[in-house]
């Protein structure tokens, strides 16, 4: 897991993000965060926390609690652990310029069928996990596109479980940051 990639797009003397360094997992399970980003296009950016570091993608829509809706997870570079309790806002001439909010968070475990590890499956491109978050709970996959015009990126899927809600759409209706109940104008005028 290589985070050199994340250090080298940031200026850390203009930025408040968290320099980035692979560390040690956390001791209370595994982390997942869901970071609401109002950068050049408003997106959701999914966490995982895997062998040291967060796994990312950025998800146009958001993820959904519907099992029926497949939202596009389109990989994004390793982010340090310390960037799950980033929120604030990211200078504009810097790279992701734009707000973030901790839309939510919690824990995940793998719940897949195999005895591999979560980075194994990562690198297979099928992880299967339940979220247990704030707003988000329940299974979910993650596969990776192989072919199409689409390939390389992620397709999120809810699982048809007991979380599972065709007719709730938190991300449109759950506007405030679990960590500090602020919105996303609320964090960008405080900074």
């Amino acid at each position: 897991m290589d985070i050199d990639t994340y250090n080298k797009k940031r200026d850390f003397t203009k930025t408040k993000e968290p320099k980035g360094s692979k560390a040690d997992s956390s001791q209370n399970g595994q982390r997942f965060v869901i970071q609401k980003h109002q950068a050049t296009n408003l997106h959701f950016d999914f966490r995982l926390e895997v062998e040291g570091v967060l796994k990312s993608w950025s998800i146009p829509k958001g993820p959904s609690t519907d099992p029926n809706e497949k939202r596009m997870a389109i990989p994004t570079e390793d982010h340090p652990l310390a960037y799950a309790e980033f929120e604030g806002t990211i200078p504009e001439d810097q790279y992701g310029g734009g707000t973030v909010m901790i839309w939510d968070k919690g824990t995940y475990r793998d719940i897949s069928d195999d005895n591999n590890s979560l980075a194994t499956a990562y690198k297979n491109g099928v992880m299967e996990i339940l979220l247990n978050g704030n707003k988000i709970q329940g299974g979910y996959s993650l596969v990776k596109m192989n072919s199409g015009s689409q390939k390389g990126n992620w397709l999120m899927i809810k699982k048809d479980d007991m979380h599972a809600d065709g007719r709730k759409n938190p991300v449109s209706t759950q506007n405030k940051s679990v960590v500090s109940g602020r919105t996303l104008q609320g964090i960008e005028k405080e900074q």
